[in-house]
């Protein structure tokens, strides 16, 4: 009986010692999870719808959007541009401060000529991008972007494509993809903070 009596308390004192433990691990200080920078967005080299070279260094200081599309597409691509003009628009003269770039992902049609022609239909402050096809996958790669060609009849063909438009801090990292499907005046209003 005596035994027993002991293994009881025993029992109970191991019990009541991995208790303390237990909360006492839990009360320790633990290190802070800090995010690393951000795994979008990074150097490239493009040249505009005026034939000038275009760098990542170029940007830094102002915020800047970036859109990947191509010029032959039917509907996505027109209707951002759209938006976004409304949202340049919306900032009035404010809109200086931004940059926004309309990347081809089809550098083999998408010259700066052909861009030029194109962007002219939207805000001025629109800048198309194109290069060589190297340097195109190049930056559709460290924006962590996609695109294939996609085979149509007659020979002809089309591109999927992220669909994303990226808002860059002014230094260049990456803030967040930004929510053009709200009326313009709120989308000017998001991008007023990054100044």
């Amino acid at each position: 009986m005596a035994q027993t009596r002991t293994l009881i308390i025993a029992a109970a004192l191991l019990a009541g010692i991995g208790a303390v433990a237990a909360g006492a691990y839990v009360l320790l200080p633990r290190p802070a999870i800090v995010a690393g920078p951000s795994a979008v967005g990074g150097p490239f080299q493009l040249v505009d719808q005026d034939g000038r070279t275009v760098t990542d260094q170029d940007l830094r200081g102002s915020p800047f959007l970036v859109f990947f599309g191509f010029t032959h597409c039917p509907d996505i691509c027109p209707t951002a541009l759209s938006d976004l003009s409304q949202t340049l628009d919306a900032l009035g003269p404010a809109a200086d401060k931004m940059n926004v770039l309309f990347v081809t992902v089809d550098p083999e049609r998408d010259t700066a000529a052909v861009l030029k022609s194109y962007i002219g239909s939207f805000h001025p402050r629109i800048r198309g991008m194109t290069g060589s096809p190297d340097q195109v996958a190049a930056m559709t790669k460290v924006y962590r972007a996609y695109s294939r060609k996609v085979p149509t009849q007659g020979g002809d063909y089309t591109m999927d494509h992220t669909a994303i438009v990226y808002l860059m801090g002014k230094d260049g990292a990456f803030v967040a993809p930004f929510n053009l499907k709200r009326p313009p005046a709120e989308s000017a209003a998001e991008l007023q903070r990054y100044f």
